[in-house]
């Protein structure tokens, strides 16, 4: 590189490289004090039941000595397969004090993608609501040869009103089944620590992603990647543990809920829990009972909430800081949340799973620039490449995203010629993200490589169009793909789906709002840039994350050309 770590001049005041040493500790030790110091504070909200860090700890040396009883050793994997409800914690610290691997399962997936993922990281034990036992887990448990048992949850099990009757779970053949609330609730697995070494080199998370390319693939991520993410980022936000509360609509099972979770553990803060990051009713709810300090959220949530009356005319002061990251936030969107919660509390993030997962970072204090990612946080190295040749770009030239640092995974779980494709023999990881990169080191994503259209020859980067369009009043939520060119084998034609803001105001004549786009897009983009095809849409189809799933939309705009 030209200037090595030019970005650092862009810092905040007083912030550089931290000792390494720092995360030569296990997970489960840098949180320890925490216990201690927070005893009687509530960790957990949900649903108008609190869990005090006394009881997250006592319920989760339970669930680790439940699984040292029936045998786990360590770097044996649990999947967790739970909504964002007190479970899921106890069980994740749980797991981790055992020595054990914790793999997020999406409780969305069909049994055939719960079934490749469960067989995939071999897992031994399972923690799954009960609802879920005759809809899924039944049938394909036989096939899951090393799973041993299976813990039940029920979403009742923390409510203030739950019913006393239990549900009765069918055996399954060859596999113990617990009840959580037997487990962590009774006497039968001790309440006091377990006596596990851990080391920085033992695998905490396998955590399941599409990677850069293809099938899901479990990003194997260290003790030592998620310690040195939680402290980077915790210096890099300047902050002491403290007092008060924070609130995130991401699940779980996605790394970013799952470092989230960490990041309010270590900080003190109670965790408020939304098990269903679309009812922005509820969110409200929270909000006004709890007022956290600091929300996370990927962007098509706080589009969501903003388009909630409620949302904006509740009391934001309290708001410190709303972390965005895991999908592009439309600048003009970007804007008007700051414009209910505050000026420069919006804080965009960048990273993915195999980067445990934060990489890069706006200033919490200095300088913010909403649309970019920030900065390449302390420790972290970051460089732009050509995708096709692998040479560096200038600077200011789109390039693909190489990330080396000590929040980068250890590989995919065996699966070592993926990883040797992931990362490079400098140990730079390979994101698969396009950005542009300006003379104060600020990155600005412009696309995926795999979202990238080719328009005879010319490459046009979907965010940046759909941020441009974005500012059309009529626009609330847009998704830009290529699809197939008929007539230009190679070629691909642009199109774009559409939501309109519910506030726009039109007589309902779509063919002119069309045209409408088409001359605010021809004035602010290259020809090669305007949409050739516009499709309204009531709402855009989204991910289990949140996420706008161009994939659907572009098999669906694919098959209409069959």
């Amino acid at each position: 590189m030209g200037e090595e770590k030019f970005w650092k001049e862009s810092y905040d005041e007083g912030l550089d490289d931290i000792d390494p040493q720092m995360w030569e500790s296990s997970f489960v030790e840098i949180i320890k004090p925490i216990f201690d110091e927070f005893a009687d504070k509530p960790a957990l909200a949900y649903l108008g039941t609190e869990v005090s860090f006394a009881e997250l700890d006592r319920f989760s040396n339970r669930f680790a000595n439940m699984l040292i009883a029936d045998g786990f050793k360590k770097g044996d994997v649990v999947g967790i397969s739970l909504p964002n409800i007190p479970e899921y914690v106890i069980a994740w610290l749980g797991t981790l004090k055992a020595g054990c691997a914790v793999s997020g399962v999406s409780p969305l997936l069909s049994s055939e993608e719960m079934e490749y993922q469960l067989g995939d990281s071999n897992v031994k034990g399972l923690v799954v609501l009960d609802v879920f036992f005759a809809d899924k887990l039944v049938n394909i448990a036989p096939n899951l040869l090393e799973l041993k048992f299976v813990v039940a949850a029920s979403l009742e099990e923390f409510m203030p009103t739950k019913k006393t009757t239990k549900s009765g779970l069918p055996p399954l053949t060859g596999k113990t089944v617990y009840s959580f609330g037997d487990v962590i609730k009774t006497e039968k697995f001790s309440a006091e620590t377990p006596r596990v070494e851990i080391t920085p080199d033992d695998i905490a998370y396998i955590q399941y992603t599409g990677g850069t390319t293809g099938t899901p693939k479990g990003a194997m991520l260290s003790h030592r990647n998620a310690v040195a993410e939680l402290l980077i980022t915790h210096t890099w936000m300047q902050r002491e543990r403290e007092g008060g509360a924070a609130l995130s609509g991401y699940p779980f099972f996605h790394i970013a809920g799952l470092a989230f979770n960490g990041k309010c553990i270590y900080r003190g803060l109670t965790q408020v829990l939304i098990p269903n990051p679309r009812d922005t009713e509820h969110i409200c709810t929270e909000l006004a009972r709890y007022k956290p300090r600091i929300l996370s959220n990927v962007p098509s949530l706080y589009q969501l909430l903003m388009a909630n009356p409620k949302f904006r005319a509740l009391d934001h002061s309290n708001i410190e800081t709303c972390v965005s990251g895991a999908a592009p936030f439309p600048e003009k969107a970007q804007g008007e949340l700051e414009s209910i919660i505050g000026e420069g509390k919006l804080l965009e993030v960048y990273g993915m799973t195999e980067t445990s997962p934060v990489a890069t970072m706006n200033p919490a204090k200095g300088k913010k620039k909403l649309g970019s990612v920030g900065l390449p946080l302390l420790n972290t190295e970051i460089k732009l490449i050509d995708p096709e040749t692998g040479k560096e770009v200038a600077r200011g030239e789109p390039g693909e995203v190489c990330i080396k640092g000590p929040q980068v995974m250890v590989g995919y779980y065996n699966k070592p010629e993926e990883t040797k494709r992931a990362i490079d023999e400098e140990g730079y990881l390979h994101t698969g993200d396009i950005a542009v990169q300006d003379e104060e080191g600020y990155l600005r994503i412009v696309d995926r490589i795999k979202d990238m259209i080719n328009v005879s020859g010319f490459k046009v980067y979907s965010k940046k169009v759909e941020e441009v369009l974005a500012g059309h009043p009529a626009i609330e939520m847009i998704a830009y793909i290529g699809v197939t060119n008929p007539d230009r084998p190679g070629s691909e034609i642009v199109k774009a789906f559409i939501t309109i803001k519910p506030s726009y105001e039109f007589d309902g004549d779509e063919e002119a709002l069309r045209e409408d786009i088409i001359r605010f897009a021809k004035e602010k983009l290259a020809p090669y840039e305007v949409p050739k095809i516009i499709e309204f849409r009531k709402e855009l189809p989204l991910t289990r994350v949140g996420k706008i799933d161009k994939k659907q939309l572009r098999k669906e705009a694919q098959q209409e050309l069959i």
